[in-house]
């Protein structure tokens, strides 16, 4: 929520006081009752929102003029003061970030502490390699207090696959000592039918993250229903640029909540032309790749061991990470 400080004087004393002054949509200039509408028909509920949304993205989606568009957005900017900022602030706001736990003392390690709020991570790899498995332990995980590695909210989870199951989170939260009944109520499903209704659950997300104090988004898999629908090489451009928006609109709900982490599973393919070297690649190619912030390969270990290797990261060096899929969840 969009907010200011107001300086105002306490009795006869000069000492500054801070209020908290919170804006809302109707209050940006030329915004009325139904522009309003629009925009949160649109999933654009707050001034934050609005204002890292693209202009042509905004006349599409809430069918408003272009200047109109221009108008708003520069103004909600000017509410968020969306300009320059020195590195030192950047750096004091990443010193006190909380992270997630996989779990895994030695998964969390090559990620520097868990799973980063903020960033969007993905996980990659063959069948059978735990990135279903991983995605169900966050979400119990998420709900546990920060001294112990949660970030004390709840998880959205976008099933596309059908691979959800409550059964598994009951295991996870009993071997927490959590009460599963109350672990499930805090785990928001959707199930995605197509891709076009994956696409539509993530643009209609931004409606209850705040609501329902949703810390965690998975989406499991992003690949699944675009690979069975977009057939054939005169059909790559679209699904590409699809995938493109889809992915810059879980990117753009970590810059707009704060403390929300999001997740996404990959498969992978493999490439003929490699006679040397692992064949194995995400799929999803370049827009997948440099969408993501946090890249993890999974390869099968031994017997129910899986071995995470970090393959990209902004502030990361490569390393692995072998860790175990038990019946209480992931482990090292």
């Amino acid at each position: 929520m969009a907010k200011k400080n107001v300086e105002s004087k306490e009795d006869e004393q000069s000492s500054t006081i801070k209020t908290e002054v919170v804006y809302n949509l109707k209050d940006l200039p030329g915004v009325g009752d139904t522009t309003v509408k629009k925009l949160k028909d649109a999933g654009i509920v707050s001034i934050r929102i609005l204002a890292v949304y693209p202009i042509t993205k905004l006349m599409e989606d809430a069918g408003i003029g272009e200047k109109t568009a221009q108008k708003i957005i520069k103004a909600a900017q000017d509410i968020e003061n969306m300009g320059f900022k020195s590195a030192d602030i950047i750096w004091e706001k990443r010193k006190h970030l909380n992270r997630l736990t996989t779990n895994s003392a030695n998964l969390d390690e090559i990620l520097a502490g868990g799973i980063e709020p903020g960033s969007v991570t993905e996980f990659y790899g063959e069948y059978r390699t735990g990135k279903t498995q991983i995605a169900h332990q966050l979400c119990v995980n998420v709900q546990l207090p920060y001294e112990e590695g949660g970030l004390e909210g709840n998880a959205l989870y976008i099933d596309t696959e059908a691979t959800f199951r409550p059964e598994r989170i009951i295991h996870m939260a009993e071997a927490k000592d959590l009460d599963y009944n109350k672990t499930l109520q805090n785990i928001i499903v959707g199930r995605a039918y197509n891709s076009d209704h994956q696409v539509l659950l993530i643009q209609e997300a931004s409606k209850i993250v705040k609501e329902k104090n949703i810390k965690l988004i998975v989406v499991d898999s992003i690949i699944g229903h675009f690979r069975s629908e977009y057939i054939g090489r005169g059909t790559l451009a679209n699904r590409q640029q699809t995938l493109n928006v889809h992915i810059h609109d879980l990117l753009r709900l970590t810059e707009v909540f704060d403390e929300l982490a999001v997740i996404f599973t990959n498969q992978v393919s493999s490439k003929p032309d490699v006679f040397y070297g692992n064949p194995t690649v995400a799929t999803g190619g370049h827009i997948i790749a440099h969408g993501a912030t946090v890249r993890i390969y999974l390869r099968k270990g031994k017997g129910e061991q899986r071995v995470a290797k970090m393959i990209d990261a902004p502030h990361l060096p490569e390393a692995e990470a072998v860790f175990s899929i038990t019946d209480e969840g992931i482990k090292d």
